[in-house]
């Protein structure tokens, strides 16, 4: 079993949201859905990351992106 392209994706996502934020990465990779393609593993809900709002994430924002 390996990883998409989309999967790597959505993880260097998850990581640059959790640099960006200081914030925990875990509850985000543990919300992840994951689904076997013939690609590899694809993540069904991968996180976006904000780059324009300068409010500060809550921990409710990073569970929502979990989700």
């Amino acid at each position: 079993m390996q990883l998409s392209n989309q999967a790597l994706g959505a993880i260097m996502m998850a990581l640059q949201e959790s640099l960006m934020t200081q914030s925990d990465i875990v509850p985000v990779l543990q919300g992840f859905e994951l689904e076997q393609t013939n690609e590899g593993l694809v993540v069904k809900n991968p996180p976006t990351v904000r780059f324009s709002n300068d409010e500060k994430i809550t921990k409710d924002d990073t569970e929502t992106v979990a989700r």
